[in-house]
């Protein structure tokens, strides 16, 4: 048996072993600490100590170009008033730096807080006396800290003292708060927005006075077709704060200039430039590295076709203001594809709206993505497919089309009778019926008026499953860091079972129609969109370089026999040669496609009730019907107000009619 003095020694080693270990542990976490999360700022003072290098706080992104290689986004030089600290400036300095420049330029100061103002204040008076002799003999014994004299000072200056303070004082004061925001390594901006050629010459005739001020020119994007598509490029800007590890940890700096949105994030890496260096001898700037441009990159995008898009819908919206009952039209969406690869040809969403009594344009195109609609008619084609895969109808099986009514439902028909009909007549006149029947049979139900129906649960997941598989109901894959999934919904009584049959229950957005048709277009190889074509070396600094990298689109085949697929695209054709879609791609010949209505619902006083019933339209096609070149998906929410009379718009017609010859006119 161990006595008490060999307790007492094991006792003590295990807790010196414990005292080792979590003293090496904390050890490690500084040097993780130290080598990532502070790395560079230790590395660039080691630079600053020994080369007195500095980098440049932007870079030139790479460019963006379309298709046929017209330049999309450029970079331009931008001019601003910027301080970096230099070695030995006093506090004294750096406050009559403050008014230095406050009498010299006009600095807007609205975002100066009272905090930003009692700093000042501090640095500007001797505060000592609002400090106890308690406070300053626990400052001396070292209960309290510098900072803690610092926040005490901060809380015990009042609005009176604070009544000292002029105008002047405060510009003096947030321009002290911008020179000393920070890492004192950092180049801090003074001004960019509103300088004037007046300021910059000022600021250059006055160096001598402003010791560490300097004119710089930073890098910002330049969007050549002004807004066209600037949504979709996305924008560049700090990093992220909630992303800021995932940046720190790959070498960036928090005020380093990245893309945070759609493609200037989807390509960051590919985009992101190289930063000049330069040093700072006696107070003077010398370049010593050129900053270099990002890599480029090649959009599927035509802008030709693109800009002729915009500029029918924007000119169609503004002429359905004078049709009856379009005060809820206040949208379009629209996507061109080519259904072969999986080009973006084209892509908006414009939107329109009232000021001052005039119609203004705005831009949606992002709501191709994430706005979802009820579709309508549209979709009887996938619904079709389901019917067959299930063997719930054979191809060319007639049916006849009447009103059904399942016990406790209200009664449910197409939108007029039309009798005795086949599979393609189903699709080319919209047969509502047609679709209701053979989704009873998928659901293994024998239909008989007023008949009794208990679960569908089984048949909607056999619906919903296929329909994901041509884009229906699924993220559409495209090479964005946002991708909508639509409006699913949570329901499954029978009477909305059959609603989904006929589009009139989920929602999808103009994105995800434009998979469903570019997959039935493509016999069933369904080709994910994407808007990169590839990536170009900066081998130059005019025009493009070599190729870097080619994008290789990604693909599936449903799980569907082709002669299916063959059937719909009969009926698909059908629709634009003698049924409901006569016309709708105007006079160009050979186009298959679909149109489609839905009864929706606004809440037009935005009181949280849905109030007002409309008419939502959407159209998908393509051209030509064997080996297409190109699918539109194109949705109209809210055409128009249903109300007593019959009166209604028609530029869901003509927006289709004109954006199929603008394609036409370009590719024929």
């Amino acid at each position: 048996m161990k006595n008490k003095r060999e307790l007492l020694i094991i006792k003590r080693v295990f807790v010196l072993k414990k005292t080792i270990f979590f003293s090496f542990f904390i050890l490690c976490l500084f040097l993780i600490y130290t080598n990532i999360y502070k790395g560079k700022y230790y590395l660039q003072e080691l630079n600053r100590i020994n080369n007195a290098y500095h980098e440049k706080k932007t870079a030139p992104r790479g460019r963006i170009y379309d298709r046929n290689h017209k330049l999309l986004v450029d970079n331009k030089l931008v001019p601003e008033i910027v301080f970096l600290k230099p070695d030995k400036i006093s506090t004294k300095e750096m406050i009559n730096l403050s008014y230095n420049l406050a009498n010299l330029i006009e600095v807007d100061y609205s975002k100066i807080t009272i905090k930003m103002e009692k700093e000042f204040y501090i640095v500007n008076n001797n505060l000592d006396n609002l400090i106890t002799k308690e406070e300053w003999k626990k400052y001396d014994e070292r209960i309290i800290n510098k900072d803690d004299i610092h926040n005490l000072k901060i809380y015990r200056i009042d609005e009176k003292m604070l009544e000292s303070i002029k105008e002047l004082d405060k510009e003096a004061a947030y321009i002290y708060y911008l020179l000393n925001n920070g890492f004192s390594y950092e180049i801090k901006t003074i001004k960019k927005e509103n300088l004037t050629d007046k300021e910059i010459t000022i600021i250059n005739d006055n160096l001598d006075k402003l010791r560490g001020v300097y004119i710089d020119y930073n890098y910002e994007r330049d969007y050549i077709y002004n807004n066209t598509l600037k949504s979709i490029f996305g924008r560049v800007s700090n990093v992220p704060l909630e992303e800021k590890n995932n940046y720190l940890v790959r070498g960036y700096s928090l005020n380093d200039q990245v893309g945070i949105s759609y493609l200037e994030k989807q390509y960051d890496d590919y985009l992101q430039g190289i930063k000049g260096k330069y040093s700072i001898n006696n107070d003077k700037m010398k370049i010593e590295e050129e900053s270099r441009r990002g890599k480029d990159i090649v959009l599927t995008i035509d802008i030709d076709l693109q800009l002729k898009i915009e500029k029918i819908i924007e000119e169609e919206l503004i002429n359905s203001k004078n049709e009856p009952n379009t005060s809820l039209f206040n949208s379009v969406y629209v996507v061109i594809k080519d259904p072969s690869n999986g080009d973006i040809l084209a892509m908006s969403g414009k939107g329109i709206r009232k000021v001052n009594n005039k119609y203004e344009i705005y831009d949606l195109t992002t709501g191709v993505l994430t706005n979802s609609i009820t579709p309508g008619s549209v979709v009887k084609g996938a619904s079709m497919m389901v019917g067959y895969k299930e063997k719930a109808i054979n191809i060319g099986e007639k049916m006849t089309d009447e009103c059904i009514k399942l016990y406790s439902f209200p009664k449910k028909c197409s939108w007029k009778t039309l009798g005795l009909i086949d599979d393609i007549k189903a699709l080319s006149l919209s047969s509502n019926v047609y679709q209701f029947k053979t989704a009873l049979k998928v659901a293994n139900f024998d239909y008989s008026y007023n008949r009794k129906i208990n679960d569908v649960t089984k048949a909607f997941d056999i619906y919903r499953a296929f329909f994901k598989e041509l884009g229906l109901g699924s993220k559409s894959g495209i090479d964005l860091p946002i991708d909508g999934i639509g409006n699913v919904g949570t329901k499954n009584s029978p009477d909305l079972f059959l609603n989904y049959v006929i589009g009139q229950y989920d929602g999808y957005t103009t994105m995800q129609l434009s998979e469903y048709i570019s997959t039935i277009a493509n016999n069933g190889e369904r080709v994910y969109p994407h808007l990169l074509l590839e990536v170009r070396n900066n081998d130059n600094n005019e025009g493009l370089g070599s190729i870097f990298f080619k994008y290789n689109p990604k693909s599936n085949k449903i799980n569907i026999n082709k002669k299916y697929i063959e059937r719909v695209k009969h009926g698909f054709k059908d629709v634009m040669e003698t049924g409901l879609g006569k016309n709708f791609m105007g006079s160009i010949k050979d186009v298959s496609g679909k149109t489609g209505t839905s009864e929706t619902f606004y809440d037009i006083d935005g009181n949280g009730v849905i109030d007002t019933k409309t008419v939502s339209n959407a159209f998908v096609g393509y051209y030509p019907s064997n080996k297409p070149k190109m699918s539109i998906a194109i949705t109209f929410p809210n055409i128009v107000i249903v109300n007593n009379n019959d009166n209604r718009s028609y530029a869901n017609k003509r927006i289709t009619q004109k954006i199929s010859q603008a394609f036409y006119d370009i590719y024929k």
